[in-house]
């Protein structure tokens, strides 16, 4: 892979959690903060998505609309990006949230010039409210962003460790895959992002390092090829 300039870093909700059930680790966003900042000040830049899932499923509820139930995760995806936000800024790193609407003085709105500008000045700049539609994924999300803001690579710090041909979590005879083509991925339907986003990474050749966020130094190691995780090739 060509050296990394800029990435697109995806975090799940739930991950945020830790060891709780509910709330967050602040510990382990620290953690992430330390090395995220690691990364910033060799001068890559950082984008940041996050999932809303340790506040709200939308698609296991049937009791409302979908569209409003989307809606809700927006709104959960932008409170965990503000949250984040303050806990990097308190390990001294600049940071913004900018999302798809108007959210008063909360955040800013989103474009590609005012990104690029925070990026420019060192910033770490958190994505939030997804696509700001209904019936997207946080996923897809995170693929328009990386490739609206010309990202090299999307970074995947979810709470299991690669990708494999089927789920360890119920399989314990399941491989491992250390590279796989994204082709591979939609063929095989593997499930490491919703179809939608791994056809635009597909289309658009946004490569992906899907690793554990809980492994010591996990998102470092992604960005220096040492880590354990799975190279999503295109």
């Amino acid at each position: 892979m060509k050296d990394l300039k800029r990435v697109i870093l995806k975090l799940s909700g739930e991950a945020l959690t830790g060891n709780q059930k509910s709330g967050y680790d602040d510990a382990m966003i620290e953690d992430i903060a330390r090395q995220v900042k690691e990364i910033t000040d060799k001068g890559i830049q950082v984008g940041i998505v996050i999932g809303g899932g340790n506040y709200w499923r939308g698609r296991s509820n049937d009791s409302i609309d979908r569209t409003k139930a989307d809606q809700i995760g927006m709104l959960a995806t932008i409170m965990n990006c503000i949250y984040v936000s303050e806990i990097f800024r308190s390990t001294g790193i600049m940071t913004n949230v900018l999302t798809p609407f108007e959210c008063g003085g909360i955040t800013k709105l989103f474009s590609k010039d005012r990104a690029n500008k925070y990026f420019s000045k060192g910033m770490v700049v958190f994505f939030a409210g997804g696509t700001g539609h209904p019936y997207f994924s946080t996923d897809t999300g995170v693929a328009l962003r990386a490739i609206e803001m010309d990202a090299d690579a999307i970074l995947l710090a979810k709470a299991i460790d690669g990708v494999y041909d089927s789920d360890p979590k119920t399989n314990p005879a399941a491989k491992k895959y250390d590279s796989i083509s994204i082709q591979e991925v939609v063929d095989k339907k593997l499930g490491v992002i919703d179809m939608t986003a791994s056809v635009m990474c597909m289309e658009n050749r946004i490569p992906l390092m899907v690793f554990g966020l809980n492994e010591k130094n996990s998102i470092v190691d992604a960005m220096s090829g040492k880590f354990n995780g799975t190279m999503v090739t295109v």
